[in-house]
C-alpha cells in the first residue's frame, strides 16, 4: 500500500549522531517536527534548531518550503537560521582577524538562502558589512568574501540598489580602478556596479562619472578571462543605459580608442576559449561598434553629393548656369537616374525605418570610398534600356533592411543570444564595408538573372539567400566572405534549390507511399533512441532571472538505464560532469508530464515583450511526484530544446513533437526510399498494380510426356 500523499520518508543527520529515519507528515506544524527530533537526540531548545538540505544549495527547510521535500531525501539538523545570523553578525565585527575572515566566508555561503538572508538583512547586517567595506583597507581575501556576502544577499531584493550610500559606491570604483588589488575583488566590484547601472538615473550617472572607458578598455585587455567578462558586462550596462545623445558620444569615443581592436586580438583571438556569456555581450554589442550615425539635418547635403558624384563630371555644363526650374528637372532627372522612387524629393525614400538614414549612410560611404564602383554602377544601369536597369538607390534601400533582418539590428536584446561573427571586430567600418561588397553582388546578381524591374523583388530574395548561406560558414574576414558571396553566383543558388528540393520531393506514387508508412515505425524508433542517447549523454542549461542574465549553470542528464534524470549545479568551463557529481534525482517513474512555453511556471511570471519571446520559445519543465513539483528548463539552442522535449516525451509514452523530428524523419525517409528504389531509377511507377489476367478458356495445354510420338 503506498504511503499517504502528506507523508515524506526522509533521513536527518546530525554530526556525532546516528541518523534518525522518519515519517515526515506534511500536516504537522514544523516546530512540532523539530522538537520530535530533538527530543530523539535529547537535545534542548528546539527552536534554536532548523533542518537544511545536505545535497545541493543546502537550503534551510521553512514552511513555506517544506513541499519540496521528497521521499528519500537527506537533511541535516543544524543552527535555525536567526541563531546563525546572530552569530556570524556577531562575528564579522569581531577584533580577531580569523574569526573574522571565517565569519564572512561562511556568511557569503549561507547568504545565497533567502531565509538565512532575511534574518541577517533584519539584524542590520548589511549596514555592518557597508561599514567593513567603507572603512576598511584590506583589499584581499576578507574583503573578496565581503563583497560575495554582498552581492547574495543583494540578489533576493529585499534592499533596494538605491539605497546605496556614496561612500560605499565610491568605495566599489575605486576597487575597479585600483592596480594592485586582487582580480577576485575586482570580478565583484565590476559586478556589483552593473547591476547598480540599470536600477536609477542617479547610479548610472555616478557610475559614468568615476568609472572611465579608459578604465574599462585597460580590464579587456588583461589576460584574466572572467575579469575581461565582467568588464564588458559593466561596459555593456552602461551602453543599454544611456540616452541617445549620450549613447553617441560613448560610441564615438570607443570607435577613436579602437575598440574593436582591443575584442578582436585580447578577447576573440585570446588563448582562452569564447565562453558562452561573453558570446552574449559580444553578439549584443557587435554591431554598436559599427553602426553610423547620420543627423536629419544632413540628409540634403549627403543626397547632393550622391548625384555630383556620379553626374556632375558628364555634365556638358554646370548646372548653377541653369534656371532654378531647368536645375530642378536636371537634379529630378539624375534622382530617377540613381534610382530613387520619389526624384524630386528623394527623401522621402528614406522615411521608412528601418532602415532609415542608415540606407543613405551606406549609399554615401560606398560613394567616397569606392568611386570608380560607384560610377560603374550608376552609369552602367542609367545607360541599360529602362526595364532591365538596377535601380541603385531602391536597391541600396532594400539591401540595407535586408543586412539589419539578418544582423538583427535595431531588434532589442537578447537575454540567450550567442551568435556573432568574429570578422566583425577584423574591420574598421564593418557595415559599411559589408555594404559595399553586397551591393556590387547585386549589380552582379541581376545581370546573371536578365532581371527587368517587376523582377526587382526576386533579385533581392536571392541576394539576401546568397548573404545568408556565406554568413552560414562564418567567415572570419570580410575578404573571405567576399571571395565566397561571389562564387555563390545565381546558378549555384538554383543548383542547391534543385538539390534541397530534390531532397524534400516525395514520390506520390501509391505504392512508394505504401512503402513509406511501412519504414515510419522502424525510423521513428531510430529517431527515439537518438534522443534518448543525447539525454544520457547531458546538457549544460544556464539560470535566468528576470532582473539580469545569471553567471550560475546547471547540467541535467539521463542515467543510462534510462531510470532516473540526474541534475545539479556546475562550475563556469565544466562541460560534461561526470553523473556521480549530480546531486539531485528524478525517477522517471515520477514524471508526470512536460510543459513547455507559456505553460512553464518560470514563464507565467514574465512580461509579453519582445525581449523575452525568445526565452519563451526555448522554455519547457517537467511536472513530477505525487506532489506535482517542476524542474524548468531554459535550452541554449531552439535545436536543444526540441532534442529535450523529444526525449522526455518519450520517456512519458508520448508522441514526439518537436518540428526536429519531422525534419529527421523526412530525412531519414528520403534516405532510405532512395536506396530501395535505386534499381528503379527512371523507371515510372504506377499508382496501381497492372491487372491479373483473367484465367485460361480450359488448362489443357501440358505436354503429355506418356504418349509416344508416332
Amino acid at each position: 500500500m503506498p504511503p499517504p500523499k502528506d507523508v515524506v520518508k526522509i533521513a536527518i543527520q546530525m554530526v556525532g549522531a546516528i541518523p534518525q529515519l522518519i515519517d515526515l507528515q506534511q500536516t504537522k506544524p514544523l516546530a512540532s517536527v523539530l522538537k520530535d527530533v530533538c527530543d530523539a537526540w535529547s537535545l534542548p531548545n528546539a527552536e534554536h534548531y532548523a533542518l537544511q538540505y545536505v545535497d545541493g544549495r543546502q537550503t534551510y527547510i521553512t514552511e513555506s518550503n517544506r513541499g519540496e521535500i521528497k521521499n528519500g531525501s537527506i537533511l541535516r539538523l543544524t543552527t535555525s537560521p536567526d541563531q546563525e545570523a546572530e552569530r556570524l553578525y556577531s562575528g564579522i565585527q569581531s577584533n580577531n582577524l580569523d574569526v573574522k575572515t571565517d565569519s564572512m566566508k561562511k556568511l557569503a555561503n549561507l547568504s545565497q538562502d533567502v531565509t538565512f538572508a532575511q534574518e541577517f538583512i533584519n539584524r542590520n547586517g548589511l549596514k555592518q558589512i557597508f561599514y567593513i567595506v567603507e572603512e576598511g583597507n584590506d583589499t584581499g581575501e576578507m574583503l573578496a568574501h565581503t563583497l560575495k556576502a554582498f552581492m547574495e544577499l543583494m540578489e533576493h531584493d529585499f534592499v533596494s540598489w538605491e539605497t546605496l550610500s556614496a561612500a560605499f559606491i565610491k568605495k566599489i570604483v575605486s576597487y575597479v580602478n585600483m592596480n594592485t588589488v586582487d582580480a577576485s575583488v575586482q570580478q565583484l566590484s565590476l559586478s556589483i556596479l552593473e547591476n547598480m547601472v540599470p536600477t536609477s538615473r542617479l547610479l548610472f550617472e555616478l557610475v559614468k562619472k568615476e568609472v572611465t572607458l579608459d578604465r574599462l578598455l585597460t580590464h579587456l585587455q588583461v589576460t584574466n578571462a572572467q575579469l575581461q567578462l565582467k568588464a564588458m558586462a559593466l561596459l555593456i550596462a552602461l551602453l543599454l543605459a544611456a540616452t541617445d545623445a549620450e549613447r553617441r558620444d560613448m560610441m564615438d569615443y570607443l570607435r577613436e580608442k579602437n575598440i574593436r581592436q582591443f575584442i578582436h586580438k585580447n578577447i576573440i583571438h585570446s588563448s582562452e576559449p569564447l565562453g558562452d556569456e561573453m558570446a552574449h555581450y559580444l553578439s549584443t554589442s557587435s554591431l554598436a561598434w559599427a553602426l553610423p550615425l547620420v543627423e536629419v539635418e544632413e540628409q540634403r547635403e549627403l543626397l547632393q553629393s550622391l548625384r555630383q558624384t556620379a553626374f556632375e563630371s558628364e555634365s556638358e555644363a554646370p548646372a548653377s548656369n541653369f534656371s532654378t526650374e531647368r536645375r530642378r528637372s536636371l537634379c529630378a532627372k539624375e534622382f530617377r537616374k540613381l534610382g530613387f522612387m520619389n526624384n524630386s524629393n528623394p527623401a522621402e525614400d528614406l522615411r521608412r525605418a528601418p532602415p532609415g538614414l542608415l540606407a543613405l549612410d551606406n549609399m554615401v560611404y560606398f560613394s567616397r570610398h569606392t568611386p570608380n564602383a560607384y560610377s560603374r554602377f550608376v552609369l552602367e544601369n542609367s545607360s541599360r534600356e529602362d526595364k532591365h536597369e538596377c535601380p541603385f538607390a531602391r536597391s541600396s534601400i532594400q539591401l540595407t533592411l535586408i543586412l539589419c533582418e539578418i544582423l538583427h539590428v535595431g531588434e532589442p536584446c537578447s537575454e540567450t543570444a550567442q551568435a556573432f561573427y568574429p570578422m566583425f571586430f577584423g574591420q574598421d567600418h564593418f557595415f559599411e564595408e559589408l555594404f559595399c561588397i553586397c551591393i556590387q553582388l547585386v549589380n552582379k546578381t541581376w545581370k546573371e538573372m536578365r532581371a527587368t524591374q517587376e523582377d526587382f523583388d526576386k533579385v533581392l530574395q536571392v541576394v539576401r539567400e546568397q548573404i545568408t548561406r556565406t554568413l552560414s560558414l562564418k567567415p572570419t574576414s570580410l575578404e573571405l566572405f567576399k571571395t565566397r558571396v561571389n562564387a555563390l553566383n545565381y546558378s549555384e543558388i538554383l543548383k542547391l534549390r534543385q538539390t534541397e528540393r530534390l531532397h524534400q520531393e516525395e514520390t506520390l506514387a501509391v505504392p512508394v507511399l505504401e512503402l513509406r508508412e511501412r519504414l515510419k515505425p522502424e525510423l521513428l524508433e531510430l529517431i527515439r533512441q537518438q534522443r534518448l542517447l543525447h539525454l544520457c549523454k547531458g546538457t549544460l542549461f544556464r539560470k535566468i532571472s528576470s532582473r539580469r542574465r545569471q553567471d550560475k549553470l546547471w547540467y541535467c542528464r539521463l542515467s543510462p538505464n534510462h531510470k532516473v534524470l540526474h541534475y545539479g549545479d556546475v562550475e563556469e568551463g565544466v562541460h560534461s560532469p561526470p553523473i556521480e557529481s549530480l546531486p539531485e534525482k528524478i525517477p522517471v517513474v515520477d514524471m508526470k508530464m512536460l510543459l513547455m512555453g507559456k505553460e512553464c511556471p518560470h514563464m507565467k511570471e514574465k512580461s509579453s515583450g519582445k525581449q523575452n519571446k525568445d526565452v519563451l520559445e526555448l522554455a519547457f519543465s517537467i511536472v513530477y511526484d505525487v506532489e506535482e513539483y517542476c524542474l524548468n528548463f531554459i535550452a541554449p539552442t531552439r535545436y536543444e530544446f526540441c532534442l529535450w522535449t523529444d526525449g522526455l516525451n518519450v520517456l512519458l509514452g508520448k508522441e514526439m513533437m518537436s518540428e526536429r523530428t519531422q525534419t529527421d524523419l523526412d530525412v531519414l525517409l528520403s534516405m532510405e526510399l532512395k536506396l530501395r528504389l535505386l534499381d528503379l531509377e527512371n523507371i515510372s511507377i504506377p499508382d496501381t498494380p497492372p491487372p491479373v489476367p483473367k484465367p485460361p478458356s480450359n488448362l489443357n495445354f501440358c505436354y503429355d510426356f506418356s504418349h509416344t510420338e508416332q
